[in-house]
């Protein structure tokens, strides 16, 4: 088997794309999406129809060319979200507006807001997860959308504080980023190279991991944001990886053995349970440059994402 093959037998592997093509070609369970991929997608030629009755949904529900074009992208997303829906078995991931993670009501709303949209569109609502930043008042808001039946995926993990206040309210999965971690620690140590064993990304999300497998939480960890095809073999045995198609195909044309590293029955942690409130939580945030300045820059990154794609909606609203 290739490395993509023994991957699977041990992780589940989920498409970090918008690109049926590219998830039809590597049959990954879940897919995931954000605005960044949103934007992607919807300038390829396959989208073009969707785009369109986007489009025309947006005129119909609004005279405002804002709420059209808001309109419009939720249509979109959702559209994409659904045919994507159809060649994974599993869940599809849909971001909320990054622009909402510090109003917890206002996440409420456009989470309940696209959950209806599926509906609407005849998609199964039970295999789509919203993706919500993992600030404080994300994590306030998927509880409350955990307990009406709403799963979520909180995004933009960057540290142990924000996985166990995840995993104390009940989320159903976190994505834990790798990548951008060990980008923080290049730039901040002047490292240029790190061994995979001392890959900070690798180490956080095995902490992390390990934390929820010692002390029984449910709570899926997928590891996000791969530099690397190391950092990946590195987490091989994760509950899920969400992996870009480069990676994959990187994957996909190594047939060396690949050993497993992490086991839910057999967990390397000895850190003492913790749950944690507002204070302490905003404190341990305080205390991590890197997860402080990552988090605010991921949001502020997706925004970005979010505004271009509202730009090129409104030229063709």
């Amino acid at each position: 088997m290739n490395q993509l093959e023994q991957l699977k037998s041990m992780t589940k592997v989920v498409a970090d794309t918008g690109d049926v093509d590219a998830i039809k070609r590597y049959q990954p369970v879940d897919a995931t999406t954000n605005p960044s991929l949103i934007l992607k997608a919807a300038t390829l030629p396959q989208y073009s129809t969707l785009l369109d009755k986007a489009l025309e949904y947006g005129r119909q529900k609004s005279d405002l060319q804002s709420e059209q074009v808001r309109h419009v992208c939720d249509y979109l997303t959702v559209g994409i979200g659904k045919e994507i829906q159809g060649v994974v078995p599993g869940f599809i991931s849909t971001e909320v507006d990054a622009r909402l993670s510090f109003d917890t009501e206002a996440t409420i709303a456009k989470a309940r807001e696209l959950i209806k949209l599926y509906e609407a569109s005849g998609a199964d609502t039970s295999r789509v997860l919203i993706k919500i930043a993992s600030t404080w008042e994300g994590i306030k808001a998927a509880e409350i959308l955990e307990k009406d039946g709403i799963r979520c995926n909180l995004t933009l993990l960057f540290n142990l504080a924000q996985a166990k206040a995840c995993a104390e309210a009940g989320v159903y999965l976190i994505s834990p980023f790798v990548g951008r971690i060990l980008d923080w620690y290049k730039n901040s140590t002047g490292t240029e190279h790190y061994a995979p064993t001392e890959d900070p990304g690798v180490i956080s999300v095995s902490e992390i991991y390990n934390y929820y497998k010692q002390h029984g939480y449910k709570t899926v960890v997928m590891g996000a944001s791969f530099r690397n095809i190391d950092e990946i073999r590195q987490l091989a045995g994760c509950d899920c990886l969400t992996i870009s198609p480069t990676l994959l195909d990187e994957l996909e044309q190594s047939s060396e053995p690949l050993e497993q590293k992490l086991f839910s029955d057999n967990p390397a942690s000895t850190l003492n349970k913790e749950s944690l409130n507002e204070t302490s939580f905003r404190w341990a945030m305080n205390e991590s440059p890197m997860a402080t300045e990552k988090l605010a820059e991921g949001i502020r990154n997706f925004a970005i994402d979010q505004g271009k794609l509202e730009a090129l909606i409104a030229e063709q609203v």
